[in-house]
């Protein structure tokens, strides 16, 4: 079982493309294993089915080139950070073991997202206790604690505390958003219009990218709110990218 350097988890198909697809292809072209686990379906989404939103998820996933895309089918709107939900989510963390998982915002317009937030990381936390039992396949599973959890920002922007240079992965960003036809804006659709299906919604994602690059001197970048600030080795971790 392949073991990822990068395991992005959020609660909606359509979330890891919207906030950190960038990043997640950077390391894809680096030839680092990068996998994604959707915790639902998104199936209370107003427009589409789950059925459609699960095909157009793997469409998504080719375009980024993650090894493996996997959904945990927890209940849309329903799910809570409890026992039984951090035991479902610590055997995918187990499973994959990665170095660093990307996860929903911890407070976002969407409710759904900040809770899926707190659930992750705490999920990711107590993956790392041996004393805590799980079992794949009828095999007990090691304990693993991914080293870093990092949460992208989502529709509400925070001081982030570090951002990601995505400008030569931003084509294949708006390709694998664009796999989701069914809930962006599509004038032939006969659906109700959404937050997310009003016509100038993908340029607002490209405009909010471009704000984040222009921080650190690069056309587009993703920015991410880490709880646990990360240390460097020496002052030249930081002189790329350098503002002009």
């Amino acid at each position: 079982m392949q073991k990822l350097h990068i395991l992005a988890i959020a609660v909606h198909p359509d979330d890891i493309e919207l906030g950190c697809a960038g990043t997640l292809i950077r390391h894809s072209r680096k030839g680092q294993p990068v996998g994604i686990i959707d915790l639902t379906l998104g199936e209370l989404g107003t427009r589409g089915t789950p059925e459609l939103r699960y095909e157009e998820s793997q469409k998504a996933a080719k375009v980024m080139g993650v090894c493996v895309r996997e959904n945990a089918r927890m209940a849309d709107g329903f799910f809570r950070n409890d026992e039984e939900h951090q035991r479902r989510l610590i055997t995918y963390i187990r499973k994959y073991r990665p170095e660093i998982v990307l996860a929903n915002a911890l407070s976002d317009r969407h409710p759904d997202h900040g809770r899926a937030g707190r659930l992750i990381a705490d999920a990711c936390f107590l993956s790392g206790l041996r004393k805590i039992e799980t079992e794949l396949e009828g095999k007990s599973q090691d304990a693993w604690r991914p080293k870093r959890v990092f949460h992208m920002q989502q529709d509400r922007l925070a001081e982030p505390t570090f951002i990601v240079d995505i400008s030569d992965c931003m084509n294949e960003k708006m390709e694998a958003i664009r796999c989701y036809k069914s809930q962006f804006h599509n004038a032939d659709s006969q659906e109700p219009i959404t937050y997310i299906a009003t016509e100038g919604f993908l340029e607002q994602v490209k405009s909010r990218d471009a704000l984040m690059g222009k921080r650190i001197g690069t056309e587009y970048a993703e920015s991410f709110i880490c709880e646990n600030i990360p240390g460097i080795h020496d002052l030249d971790a930081l002189l790329y990218p350098a503002l002009p």
